[in-house]
């Protein structure tokens, strides 16, 4: 795909911008249409769109456990509420003339491309990571403080004059600003698209590629020229392109009704199956397609671990994370040659040491696609070992996360239970004769005591999953 592939992106800044230019140099007309009332129309379409984004976005993020999904839901509020505080003050409509009508349209630009570029970070940078913390917190509070924030500003509009965001060189910095952080995330969407072909991160990208243009528009146009009115259809363009990228990744998917569903189920199995998003579906089929030996198995290892975990009295939210990141668990195994994959003998030692990269791959994937810390332990670290001779990082003991160490379990379990080209499953009793004799070596002897108890009181837990895999898609 490589450089062909931002021929559209690059269409979609440099179209806008020459047509702008031509206007404003008189190639074209560039008459002057003050129109209030149309203004108003325009900028509450924007907002009202922005704001549906932006909802729909933030709830799968608080569903989803997606951190990359709450930024984005956070841009576009960061966008719908102050572009809406820009229609409200349109001069000479509701409100006499004042600068914040300009400030506010430039600051939803700016503080929606900010929320963008941190969409944009690895799930592991440091930003992110602190600000997860929060999460459930972060859209709730960022909408009330833009919300006061209007409030005040409706009431007293000369409170904004203390920042100069509509005179020079304020006004050049935080266009330039606005330009840099979209570049750097129109860069991050788009390799990101072109591994996992996600229709949403394309879109975005033409969303950042108009923003971009828009911030350009609102420093060098002329209040209600033609030219300037462009940059109100650029950013009705941008939510429009946002709302169709939803559609298109969602598409044939009941995401909203199993969304529902999934809030009132109690059980934690049909939690875990009705809430997974077609990203991560499509990352499980991925895996499978390539591993035909295993097909099932990430989702029974996610439904043992489950089990496990629920036995450990693992809380629920920790429950969503341990179902999130053992369904993908093994995604790092996309990038294996076949012919090691799926090779039917014994590996050689260069063979296993390919093998073993795959918690590296799995964790470098998946931290660009906003999976949180949780999430992220259990795919770098589900080949660790009790003893520290595990792989990739050799941690030991208690270092080794706890729901990666859950997962372990599980995964030998199922691994040893299921056949192979090159051996028969293994009974239910010799492989928990294995796990115990791994306690304290391979395995957490928590882990193996819960399995074993929770085996003998409930067998149906283990005898059931296989059919839970088989109906779950």
């Amino acid at each position: 795909m490589g450089f062909r592939g931002l021929i559209g992106p690059i269409i979609a800044i440099v179209v806008p911008y020459l047509l702008f230019e031509s206007l404003r140099f008189g190639f074209l007309h560039d008459g002057v249409y003050a129109m209030p009332q149309g203004h108003f129309y325009i900028v509450s379409a924007v907002a009202i769109f922005a704001l549906i984004i932006a909802i729909a976005v933030g709830i799968a993020g608080s569903r989803l456990r997606n951190i990359q999904i709450s930024f984005l839901s956070l841009s576009f509020i960061s966008l719908a509420e102050l572009f809406a505080i820009h229609g409200l003050s349109t001069p000479n409509f509701l409100m006499h003339a004042s600068h914040l009508p300009a400030i506010s349209a430039s600051l939803s630009v700016l503080l929606a491309s900010f929320w963008l570029w941190l969409s944009s970070l690895p799930s592991d940078h440091r930003i992110a990571e602190f600000l997860s913390k929060g999460q459930n917190f972060l859209v709730p509070a960022w909408t009330i403080l833009l919300f006061v924030f209007g409030l005040i500003g409706m009431q007293f509009p000369g409170f904004v004059d203390f920042v100069p965001l509509n005179e020079n060189p304020m006004k050049g910095s935080v266009a330039a600003l606005t330009v840099l952080l979209n570049v750097m995330a129109i860069n991050r969407y788009y390799q990101s698209y072109r591994f996992t072909r996600f229709p949403l991160q394309i879109h975005i990208v033409y969303s950042a590629c108009w923003f971009i243009v828009a911030q350009v528009i609102m420093v060098l146009g002329n209040l209600w020229n033609l030219s300037w009115w462009l940059y109100h259809f650029l950013l009705l363009g941008s939510t429009m392109s946002m709302i169709i990228g939803m559609v298109r990744q969602n598409k044939g998917n009941k995401s909203i009704v199993m969304a529902l569903k999934a809030l009132f189920t109690t059980d934690p199995i049909e939690k875990v199956t009705i809430s997974l998003s077609p990203s991560v579906k499509s990352l499980i089929l991925a895996t499978e397609t390539r591993d035909s030996y295993t097909s099932g198995h990430n989702l029974r290892v996610a439904l043992y671990a489950i089990h496990l975990a629920t036995e450990m009295h693992i809380q629920p939210e920790q429950l969503r994370a341990l179902a999130q990141g053992t369904i993908v668990h093994d995604v790092g195994k996309i990038n294996i040659p076949d012919a090691i994959l799926n090779k039917p003998g014994s590996l050689t030692s260069d063979e296993r040491l390919v093998i073993e990269q795959h918690p590296i791959m799995g964790y470098e994937m998946c931290k660009t696609l906003g999976f949180m810390k949780d999430e992220l332990g259990i795919i770098r670290s589900h080949h660790e070992r009790w003893d520290g001779t595990g792989y990739p990082d050799q941690l030991r003991g208690e270092n080794i996360p706890l729901l990666a160490r859950i997962v372990a379990v599980a995964d030998v379990y199922d691994a040893l239970t299921s056949n192979r080209a090159y051996r028969q499953a293994w009974s239910h009793q010799e492989v928990i004769q294995l796990l115990v004799e791994g306690k304290n070596s391979h395995f957490d002897e928590q882990c193996v005591d819960a399995w074993i108890r929770l085996c003998k009181r409930e067998p149906i837990k283990y005898k059931q999953v296989s059919l839970d895999a088989r109906l779950a898609y």
